[in-house]
């Protein structure tokens, strides 16, 4: 019987989301036990390959984001939208308000202490959308596990019950936010 693959990404965000995966603790060597990791900062692995389950954290932002999470799609059997920005752009979206020009001329040419500065022309530098989307206005997405960013112990019931096949039911405690 071959064991689940998991796979995760960071798009625009604060990488909180896997912060929090990291603080299922302990409880990440069960996991271990029961699942293979591809793309994962645990594995330092780049590129994706096919995966049951690949968990989204943060918004698309820029091209490189949309190229990530468009792979992320395509090999993936489940996608998650992990997270506030994933699921609604989060604290990136709060660019959404201004248009693109303004953000870039405030950024680089206009900006307090700025004296003759210049946009970035890079083809090195992932270009910037006109505003920063949630996953799924450019993907499918699966399911959502909202929190900002979800605990811990959420994501650990999220997995355990997505794997086990079962209805995902997380108690009112996990998903509560005051």
């Amino acid at each position: 019987m071959t064991r689940p693959r998991i796979a995760t990404a960071s798009l625009a965000g604060c990488f909180g989301c896997h912060m929090s995966f990291l603080d299922i603790d302990e409880r990440l060597f069960e996991l271990v036990r029961h699942v293979d990791f591809d793309r994962t900062p645990l594995t330092d692995i780049k590129a994706i390959g096919p995966c049951d389950v690949g968990l989204i954290e943060g918004g698309c932002a820029n091209a490189e984001n949309v190229e990530v999470l468009r792979a992320f799609r395509q090999q993936c059997k489940a996608l998650v939208a992990l997270g506030a920005c994933a699921i609604n752009g989060g604290i990136p979206a709060m660019r959404n308000q201004f248009s693109l020009q303004e953000i870039l001329a405030e950024s680089y040419l206009d900006g307090m202490g700025l004296d003759q500065g210049q946009i970035p022309n890079d083809p090195e530098i992932p270009l910037l959308l006109d505003k920063v989307y949630p996953i799924h206005e450019v993907v499918q997405v699966d399911h959502f596990l909202p929190g900002c960013p979800p605990s811990g112990d959420a994501i650990w019931t999220f997995l355990q019950e997505l794997l086990s096949g079962q209805a995902i039911r997380l108690p009112y405690t996990q998903i509560h936010y005051d």
